[in-house]
């Protein structure tokens, strides 16, 4: 029986290289986004993604039940969150700003996680996967709030990862940086060479990573191959998060 996964925020961030190498593993994916209340958004992720089903937004808890009376199961989570990286110095952030990243970046994350865990229990199985960043790995100056809404998540995943150990549930966190992907690093950021270069010098690979390379790791953590494995925050940022 395919093995059901629920994306989250799916036509954001990794969300949909993710969907299509899923489907290409043979995974029922079902995908939602805040986009989904407009019919011919939900039309055009189908189409571009033959065998997803795309999903109306609503609570968590709303969102598991769909998902297990269509699929079956819950079987994958993936917190797919993405929101804009504010520049802010301390002192400059605002309440609203800080608020609204960690709503997007990791309370809305962890409302999914607890509406899954529940179905998960009671299959005996699951995996949680958060998107998330390896900017808290290394820090970035004047990016605070951002970078600390994604620290958080991270240490979600750590924490649930041993809460959940002894259901068989896997929790671990895929942490890009310069992966390209519209949200963070849009086609036209990247061709101004002026503006390519002051980001690619940071990278000791010298390139952006491939949506595909991020759907691979997303991918194998899905997998029964990966069930040995949580509490894990891997970097997939071209040497960048061990650079320093």
């Amino acid at each position: 029986m395919p093995r059901t996964v629920l994306i989250t925020d799916v036509t954001r961030f990794i969300g949909m290289p993710g969907t299509k190498a899923l489907l290409e593993e043979g995974y029922k994916v079902f995908g939602t986004d805040p986009d989904f209340t407009d019919d011919g958004k939900r039309g055009a992720y189908e189409k571009a993604c033959p065998g997803a089903t795309a999903l109306v937004p609503g609570s968590p808890d709303t969102l598991v039940t769909e998902v297990v009376e269509k699929g079956g199961a819950l079987d994958v989570l993936i917190n797919n969150d993405a929101y804009p990286a504010h520049r802010a110095a301390v002192e400059e952030a605002s309440d609203t700003l800080l608020a609204e990243t960690f709503e997007a970046l990791f309370f809305k994350a962890y409302a999914m996680a607890r509406a899954a865990v529940p179905q998960m229990k009671k299959q005996g199985s699951g995996k949680i996967i958060f998107n998330t960043s390896a900017a808290p790995l290394n820090g970035l100056r004047n990016y605070s709030v951002y970078v600390s809404a994604r620290g958080a998540a991270n240490a979600l995943a750590r924490t649930l990862a041993v809460e959940l150990a002894a259901d068989n549930i896997q929790v671990n966190a895929v942490a890009p940086n310069f992966v390209d992907n519209p949200d963070y690093f849009p086609p036209e950021l990247m061709a101004d060479p002026d503006k390519a270069a002051r980001i690619l010098k940071n990278i000791p690979m010298g390139r952006l990573g491939k949506p595909e390379e991020a759907a691979s790791l997303l991918t194998y953590l899905a997998s029964e191959n990966s069930s040995f494995i949580t509490g894990q925050i891997i970097p997939l940022a071209g040497g960048w998060a061990s650079a320093r």
